[in-house]
């Protein structure tokens, strides 16, 4: 039977190393400038980074036995990678602009709209969808679909350019400098509606 102070001691360890993972992402985020903390911390971060990197055996030789152990160990119990995927990292997503072209040579900006939030979750994930290499055959039947609703609702549009791209949210530094989001357009499409009523 297994003592109470090996238990204790293992439980010690095992919690010593899950602290120690935390810290190293917690320290890397840091020291990247991917926090709102001041850019003068960097420096004291990558440092402290090196040292939970050390702890956890990163800086030995990759033939290391005690690396290896350290490592098979962490990936065993699932704790190899802290949870700073979480916030404060927000992730880019895809936006379908449509440009209104009217007779008079007005020029309105719009988005596709729709009606609750279980639709908004589906529009976005088809947006995410479309960046995607696979769909490209599908891609202009898609946003076809769409300036064609935003069509209906404005008949008297004679042609639509739909532009779609990522936006990226500003760096912790840009936002700071107050900078935001940036859009990067991927593809374009000029619907001439005019025609598109004829057939």
């Amino acid at each position: 039977m297994i003592s109470k102070r090996v238990c204790v001691a293992w439980l010690g360890i095992h919690f010593f190393l899950i602290t120690a993972v935390c810290f190293s992402g917690l320290f890397s985020l840091v020291a990247e400038g991917a926090t709102i903390l001041p850019s003068a911390l960097n420096k004291y971060a990558r440092k402290a980074e090196l040292i939970a990197a050390f702890v956890l055996g990163k800086e030995a030789a990759a033939s290391s036995p005690m690396r290896r152990s350290i490592a098979t160990y962490l990936h065993a119990a699932g704790i190899q990678a802290g949870y700073t995927f979480f916030a404060p990292n927000i992730p880019g997503y895809h936006k379908l602009t449509l440009e209104l072209y009217y007779e008079d040579g007005r020029v309105e900006y719009e988005s596709p709209r729709v009606t609750g939030k279980a639709a908004g979750l589906r529009l976005d994930s088809l947006l995410d969808r479309l960046a995607d290499n696979r769909y490209e055959p599908l891609r202009e039947v898609v946003v076809k679909m769409l300036a064609l609703s935003v069509w209906r609702e404005r008949p008297d549009v004679k042609k639509i350019r739909a532009t779609f791209g990522s936006v990226s949210p500003p760096s912790i530094s840009d936002f700071e400098h107050g900078k935001g989001e940036s859009f990067q357009p991927m593809f374009s499409y000029d619907f001439s509606l005019r025609e598109e009523e004829k057939q």
